[in-house]
């Protein structure tokens, strides 16, 4: 009975003395990460537009592969963010449809995009004042309106649905990308409209953006940013580029019109 005993008190003083190391390497480990997370340096920024693209670029062929490297997401990246602050480089105005996750369809991660989603990718006053704050504040070198295939509020433009209360004033900033397409293709059917009312819509908002913004209008005309239209195929998930805005040079020199609300 005492040997019984006995080893049951070893047995339990060995769980013990095991349990008691196991925390102090625990905390040891624990005091190496700190330390090594407050000494680590932040990323440098990304401050030229091409680099920026580049990215955006690499990063949606690894999507559309299924090669995501899924960057930035871990504890240390977060650390980082906190005692560092944010240094996104590139802005991007985005549709809300569920199916455009931004970061995501760029395989990009904490602190790395400033985003902007709106229903349509549209821009008034308060997405201009967003982009004019990561332009100004942060000094991003790179803004992206971003457009996708099946936009839901492109289609009700075109398919001429009725709505009401605050979407109809959202619709409203559609209404002349569509009838633009309207004009120019007039025995289109609805179906064949809406990619080509996508992309139209896509380069009303940058034309909205510099028209009603003059901190984007001075950073464009310093080459301090550039503004880039793309269209994202929620079924191949490829991004197409569409550049600068065509008109851009005449719409830099064209009097400043006040932003418009929702």
């Amino acid at each position: 009975m005492s040997r019984k005993v006995c080893w049951s008190r070893v047995l339990h003083c060995d769980r013990e003395a095991a349990d008691r190391r196991a925390s102090l390497c625990l905390a040891v480990l624990s005091l190496f990460l700190l330390i090594g997370w407050g000494c680590t340096a932040p990323e440098p920024a990304i401050t030229d537009a091409k680099d920026a693209l580049a990215m955006l670029q690499a990063g949606n062929a690894r999507f559309a592969r299924g090669a995501e490297l899924h960057p930035h997401t871990d504890a240390i990246r977060r650390h980082e963010l906190a005692q560092h602050g944010q240094h996104p480089y590139a802005a991007i105005v985005g549709c809300s449809d569920s199916r455009v996750p931004v970061e995501i369809v760029f395989d990009q991660g904490l602190g790395d995009l400033f985003v902007i989603r709106v229903a349509g990718n549209v821009i008034a006053t308060d997405e201009a004042g967003t982009i004019e704050y990561a332009v100004e504040h942060m000094q991003i070198p790179l803004v992206i309106v971003l457009g996708h295939s099946n936009c839901g509020a492109v289609t009700a433009v075109v398919n001429g649905s009725h709505e009401h209360g605050s979407v109809l004033r959202l619709v409203e900033h559609i209404r002349p990308a569509v009838d633009q397409v309207r004009s120019r293709h007039p025995t289109l059917s609805e179906e064949k409209l809406i990619p080509l009312a996508v992309e139209q819509n896509v380069l009303h908002s940058m034309e909205d953006l510099i028209s009603q913004s003059g901190v984007v209008r001075e950073a464009l005309n310093a080459g301090r940013m550039q503004l880039v239209g793309a269209v994202y195929d929620i079924d191949t998930a490829l991004v197409r580029w569409l550049g600068p805005h065509p008109d851009q040079a005449q719409l830099l020199d064209s009097p400043i019109t006040p932003s418009t609300e929702h």
